[in-house]
């Protein structure tokens, strides 16, 4: 082999290495350059083999807030005083004109425009703060053709007080006497009229009522219960022609002073008439058509001082419960058909000026009882007790107790619910026998003077 063929088969190796060296340096250096780009995607989130986590959950944003509501509209002022007093006058002009007779000539001063300065004018009305807020016509003996109140009561929305008892208005009771319009009304007595229908029942809406007369009237059917819910101190609807039973209702009333007396009431006295316990103080049911038992609820009115039932139908004997009524001055139970013994604790109670029992069937009575007899405290003449005086005829009683008569509630008629001193000896009273002339309910059945 010559110099020269050696030096070519030398190079021609040399570049063989450097062709194979160079191949596998660039495989190492891609597979290098593959491998990093795999690890710098896998630690960004992507790249590899597995899967790319899921996207969190993003809380929905919260709802829009409610809109804003625009505050309350103000109340309207109140009306001008002198529209108010110029708006009276002239209903008080309108209703004077519906006046035929006027005794007393009070209407002659209904003149001008000096309602609330000068005395001598408008007499019947009173003014306070440049307003009418009384109307006094009691006894006026007005008359008219008709003589009515529509349009003239509640024309006067200042009202506090309407006194109109003793006149001769006629028709119903108007139907626009109610608090929206007249919010101030307290007072109102429309007794001894000419009013007839029914229970009016504008006057339910009248809520600030603490008065309320409606006697000796013509008024007729049944009583609207919604007026024993009204706060009265005093509630008077006796002489009317009010009929069917007395509302089950009766002991929600917070009236002082109640007369149902002279109507045509039927039924029994509720029992619910407990629960005025902590108000009622005196209370008239006599001269109807009541029936029944008398409920042993009755004696818990531990603040009453006048009870009256006479003149109805009730039966049975007197409730032990009566002896709690410690404050009773006057008990009116006669004229009825109630019989038994007479409850000696009844006539233990100190405060008792008068207890009338008589012209009923009573057969017993115990040594309490007989002071009061001689006492004139206890009348009870006209009863069965054969040892007495002026009692029935024995034929008159036999065929009394021939018919079985029993209550309801027998075992209730024994019940007390309180705690009852036997005192020894009934305590002498501090009044001097003129419990009936003192009492608010009993002149009330007197009719009101012209």
């Amino acid at each position: 082999m010559s110099a020269r063929n050696f030096i070519s088969t030398a190079q021609l190796l040399v570049i063989l290495i450097f062709f194979i060296s160079s191949f596998f340096h660039v495989n190492a250096l891609t597979s290098s350059v593959k491998n990093g780009r795999e690890a710098i995607e896998v630690i960004i989130g992507g790249g590899g083999d597995s899967p790319p986590p899921q996207e969190p959950l993003c809380p929905l944003p919260p709802p829009p807030p409610e809109p804003l509501c625009p505050p309350p509209m103000p109340p309207p002022p109140p009306p001008n005083p002198n529209y108010l007093l110029a708006s009276a006058i002239s209903v008080i002009q309108r209703f004077r004109k519906t006046i035929t007779s006027d005794p007393s000539g009070i209407t002659k001063t209904w003149v001008g425009k000096d309602i609330c300065k000068d005395p001598t004018k408008y007499i019947g009305f009173i003014c306070n703060n440049n307003k009418v807020v009384a109307v006094n016509f009691n006894g006026r003996n007005f008359k008219g053709n008709p003589l009515s109140l529509k349009d003239f009561i509640n024309g006067i929305p200042t009202l506090e007080i309407f006194h109109s008892n003793s006149n001769n208005f006629t028709g119903e009771i108007p139907n626009n006497i109610s608090t929206q319009s007249i919010p101030n009304l307290f007072e109102l007595d429309l007794s001894n009229n000419k009013y007839v229908g029914f229970f009016p029942k504008a006057v339910l809406g009248a809520t600030r009522l603490t008065y309320l007369d409606l006697r000796f009237n013509q008024i007729k059917g049944p009583v609207n219960p919604q007026v024993f819910t009204l706060d009265l101190d005093i509630l008077f609807l006796n002489n009317n022609c009010f009929s069917g039973k007395i509302p089950e209702n009766l002991g929600r009333t917070a009236a002082l002073y109640l007369t149902l007396a002279n109507n045509k009431f039927i039924g029994e006295i509720p029992k619910s008439i407990g629960h005025a316990k902590g108000n009622l103080l005196e209370v008239l049911f006599f001269n109807n058509q009541l029936t029944g038992c008398l409920p042993y609820e009755i004696g818990m009115l531990k603040l009453a001082s006048v009870f009256d039932a006479s003149k109805n139908k009730l039966t049975g004997p007197i409730p032990q419960s009566f002896g709690c009524l410690e404050q009773m001055e006057v008990m009116d139970l006669s004229y009825n058909q109630l019989y038994g013994e007479v409850p000696e604790t009844l006539c233990k109670i100190s405060s008792l000026e008068e207890l009338t029992l008589k012209y009923n069937y009573f057969t017993q009575i115990g040594p309490e009882c007989r002071k009061l007899v001689k006492e004139n405290v206890l009348d009870i003449g006209m009863n069965c007790i054969i040892d007495l005086e002026n009692q029935r005829k024995p034929e008159e009683c036999e065929t009394f107790f021939l018919q079985k008569r029993n209550c309801r509630d027998m075992k209730s008629l024994s019940y007390v619910p309180c705690k009852i001193h036997d005192f020894s000896s009934r305590k002498s009273s501090s009044h001097t026998g003129d419990a009936r002339t003192r009492s608010t309910t009993y002149a009330a059945l007197k009719k009101p003077h012209h």
